[in-house]
């Protein structure tokens, strides 16, 4: 639920990522208030998992500033961004597919020491996702793929973090299995935890989300609340595929 008056959690300002002679990212600025989800949609190769990549660590941006909780994190490494609150679901789920579901849990609650918080923290995760409970033992590459992603966001969601960094949720998901994911980000966001979401699928990311950002060719080129952009003629016809 966003927080009336809420300061920015992450605020990004004139954000560049080259990969050689790849202009990526073209000085792009937003922010994520806390208490809100907050997507970034766009076509593909637009920008927008390079933009999560590089809050979270995984890419250097060449200039601009990324500024998590009031502290400059641009360039820090992935382990430490991970320990200041910032958890990411990778695009393609990144499980650990030779680790059985408990372990792939265990793993996301590796920087932690506080065990009875874990335990219940895991009580929760099974509360949104009851097939985890019953598959702990089971391989976690061997899940269907939407098992999977609910593996990949609940051992995010064990990192405990502040905010969570979810790229492309519902690729390659039935789209009963999308409206699933997709409530269950809502719940997570009520439930305390700021979501900042890249998404292919733009209906359902301007459904669920607070405010949002279209990234096109590496720039932000439009922004406000996630409703008046989904009224847009230019977003319906763009990404929405309303004629």
């Amino acid at each position: 639920m966003t927080v009336a008056g809420a300061e920015a959690l992450l605020r990004i300002e004139g954000l560049h990522v080259r990969y050689g002679a790849i202009h990526a990212l073209r000085g792009v600025d937003l922010e994520v208030r806390a208490g809100e989800i907050v997507t970034l949609i766009g076509s593909n190769g637009a920008g927008k998992s390079t933009t999560l990549r590089a809050i979270s660590g995984l890419v250097r941006p060449t200039a601009g500033c990324i500024v998590f909780d009031g502290n400059e994190v641009t360039g820090l490494s992935p382990h430490r961004i991970l320990r200041l609150g910032m958890a990411q679901v990778p695009e393609g789920r990144g499980i650990f597919a030779n680790l059985t579901v408990d372990e792939n849990l265990e793993m996301g609650a590796y920087a932690r020491k506080d065990r009875r918080a874990i335990a219940r923290d895991r009580e929760r995760v099974f509360e949104l996702f009851p097939r985890l409970s019953e598959r702990l033992r089971q391989s976690a590459g061997t899940l269907s793929g939407g098992e999977q992603q609910m593996l990949a966001i609940a051992r995010a969601l064990l990192a405990r973090p502040r905010l969570m960094l979810l790229d492309e949720p519902s690729l390659g998901l039935a789209p009963q299995l999308v409206q699933i994911i997709f409530r269950i980000i809502g719940e997570i966001n009520q439930a305390g935890t700021t979501i900042f979401l890249v998404e292919q699928n733009a209906h359902m990311a301007l459904h669920v989300a607070h405010q949002a950002y279209v990234l096109e060719v590496g720039s932000v080129v439009m922004s406000g609340e996630a409703r008046k952009l989904a009224a847009s003629d230019q977003v319906r016809k763009a990404y929405l595929g309303v004629a």
